[in-house]
């Protein structure tokens, strides 16, 4: 006969707790923008290659502070975690970090990449200077396209929550074609329409034309009668988000929030506008386009604002798409103050509104204005200089501009992007 043994379950205390709380309250840790690196004394200088620390050691710690923060880890459970504060005690928090750490990397939000480890002669394999230790620092971790995805998904449901909408459609147009959804009168059916059958206009048509109520009913072709719906057209969108050193100075992080918004926005189109493309470029000294999977580990830096560069790129990236509607998103903090030369060089000046980099820019804008390119501006500052300079691009451009801040950007781009409306600069 076969015997079993049973034990008490004691469940490990990584499983309890909920890990997509977890991540969305390290959200803003993984998406660092360097403004962490930003504060630096007066007189110092910012080394745009700088990053952000992404050891192991420092997700193990935000991801105790998220914990405590979100209140699934109290003070008093970390106290009796830790216990008396001994080695062993220590030995069970590192183990719940770690623990929590390769459940974020078996759920493919995470993965990790480390170099090859040489141990010396008589170092150690665990405890305090030991291979474990060291690759601790080493190792960095990285945010996986479905860890990207959740961080965009949860974005999207808290700009959407606070718009007060639940879901969102597709793009109207004042035009009617023949679909799904009948939002319009019925008309005749014609060769490749899609045949969605008004079947009481189409039996009227049929009795009117016989005068006889008889089964089977003669239906010719001219009876037909088809729903319209309304026309769904598709959309390709450039976003242009500045990464100059001012996104990440005057203590506030703006580049973040833009990073958010991006990966809302992405979400948004994959889910509900299967036909719309969005595409990333970013610009400082110069501009360059960035893959939606690289966006979260995106730097600020250079120091300067080439916005012509950004909209040229942005144009010839639409320029390729064939789409019935063409725009571009740009966030921005501050005046355009760098420019491309004709020999590849870049002129900066930092300091006001220089008449060449602004006329060269507003060329670049009504070039854009000639593709069919609307552009639509989110200013994240109120210098009267500025809003002046906005007001010439939206004017041009027959776009729109915002003036928000942080806190409001994603629900001002959410509502542009969604509802179409027009909004001129008072």
């Amino acid at each position: 006969m076969r015997f079993h043994t049973y034990t008490k379950f004691s469940p490990e205390a990584a499983d309890q707790v909920d890990l997509q709380a977890l991540l969305d309250k390290l959200a803003d840790f993984l998406l660092q923008s360097g403004f962490a690196g930003a504060n630096l004394p007066f007189g110092g200088q910012f080394d745009g290659n700088e990053e952000h620390d992404r050891s192991l050691d420092a997700l193990r710690q935000a991801i105790l502070d998220a914990l405590i923060e979100s209140g699934q880890f109290t003070p008093e459970m970390l106290e009796a975690l830790r216990g008396e504060g001994d080695d062993a005690d220590e030995a069970k928090l590192a183990k719940l970090l770690d623990d929590l750490v390769q459940r974020l990397i078996q759920e493919g939000f995470l993965n990790l990449e480390a170099p090859p480890q040489m141990p010396g002669a008589h170092q150690p394999v665990e405890g305090k200077g030991s291979i474990a230790q060291a690759a601790a620092r080493d190792v960095q971790f990285n945010l996986t396209e479905k860890g990207i995805d959740f961080l965009g998904y949860k974005t999207l449901r808290g700009l959407l929550g606070s718009l007060g909408k639940s879901s969102a459609g597709s793009h109207d147009t004042p035009h009617l074609a023949t679909g799904i959804e009948a939002d319009g009168w019925s008309k005749p059916y014609e060769f490749g329409d899609v045949l969605n059958l008004d079947v009481n206009e189409t039996l009227k048509n049929a009795l009117a034309r016989t005068g006889k109520v008889e089964v089977p009913i003669d239906l010719d072709y001219g009876d037909l009668m088809v729903h319209q719906a309304e026309y769904r057209s598709s959309c390709a969108t450039v976003l242009m988000l500045d990464c100059s050193h001012s996104m990440i100075l005057y203590g506030e992080d703006r580049f973040t929030p833009a990073k958010k918004v991006a990966l809302a926005l992405t979400h948004l189109i994959r889910t509900q506008f299967p036909g719309d493309t969005l595409k990333v470029v970013l610009f400082h000294d110069s501009a360059e386009e960035i893959p939606i999977a690289t966006l979260a580990a995106a730097q600020v830096g250079p120091y300067h604002t080439n916005t012509a560069e950004g909209l040229k790129l942005a144009r010839r990236l639409l320029l390729a798409q064939k789409k019935d509607m063409r725009q571009i998103i740009m966030i921005t903090d501050g005046k355009p103050s760098a420019l491309t030369m004709p020999n590849g060089q870049i002129y900066k000046n930092a300091f006001g509104l220089d008449l060449t980099v602004i006329q060269e820019t507003l060329k670049e804008v009504a070039r854009c204005r000639q593709s069919g390119i609307m552009i639509n501006t989110f200013m994240l500052a109120r210098d009267r200089a500025l809003v002046e300079f906005v007001k010439r691009v939206s004017e041009i451009s027959r776009g729109k501009a915002y003036f928000t801040t942080t806190m409001t950007l994603g629900q001002f781009i959410l509502m542009d992007f969604l509802k179409r409306k027009t909004r001129k600069v008072s």
